[in-house]
């Protein structure tokens, strides 16, 4: 027993609530996270989108293909500086000095009778403008045969010739061109000055 009077502090209630002024312990404030996990979260977002999506939509940079365009160009321009050399050095080179470097341009006649001289001491050249070998040298024997001179006898070095004819270097020698062709089955008789050889007979494609 107290020897103080009872008081409203000596009533306990069968409850067992507390009664009477309390502190509250105020619980520490933690920061929000949620703002930083979302901007994380959209930082990541748009990372993976510039790596894998951006480069199959063909946002690449632009100096890969100057580069290539450059290098090609390089290369066009060393291609093309042998190709000009090349070129160059064979318009250079001179043709061969015993046939023409380019085609006649005579004027073509036919072979009608004439009373033209024949001279037989004039020599006589033979090309083969064929891929038949060896028909020069037997068509030659034919012309020495009819008792002319030979002066060259090879295969014909100049523009691809469409028939046989038979050359002849002014009206002196169109009795030769004449015999010569009625000799050889040669119809074609051209009157022509770009040959040295008084008379020529070139051998074309088909002849025999």
């Amino acid at each position: 027993m107290t020897k103080f009077a009872r008081d409203e502090f000596d009533r306990v209630p069968q409850s067992s609530s507390r009664q009477g002024v309390h502190r509250l312990v105020a619980s520490a404030s933690r920061p929000a996270l949620w703002p930083v996990l979302l901007l994380g979260g959209i930082a990541l977002a748009v990372g993976l989108v510039a790596f894998l999506v951006l480069p199959k939509l063909g946002f690449t940079s632009s100096t890969a293909p100057q580069a290539v365009v450059t290098a090609d160009a390089s290369k066009q321009s060393a291609a093309a500086s042998p190709s000009a050399s090349s070129s160059a050095q064979a318009s250079s080179q001179p043709s061969p000095s015993d046939t023409p470097s380019s085609a006649p341009t005579p004027t073509p006649t036919t072979a009608t009778p004439s009373t033209a001289p024949l001279d037989k001491t004039a020599a006589v050249a033979v090309y083969n403008g064929t891929t038949t070998g060896g028909l020069a040298a037997r068509v030659a024997g034919l012309v020495q045969g009819g008792g002319w001179p030979l002066s060259t006898v090879a295969n014909w070095g100049g523009m691809p010739q469409q028939t046989s004819s038979v050359f002849y270097k002014g009206a002196a020698q169109k009795g030769n061109a004449e015999a010569l062709g009625k000799l050889l089955g040669i119809s074609n008789l051209v009157d022509s000055a770009e040959f040295q050889q008084p008379v020529v007979v070139i051998l074309g494609p088909g002849y025999k």
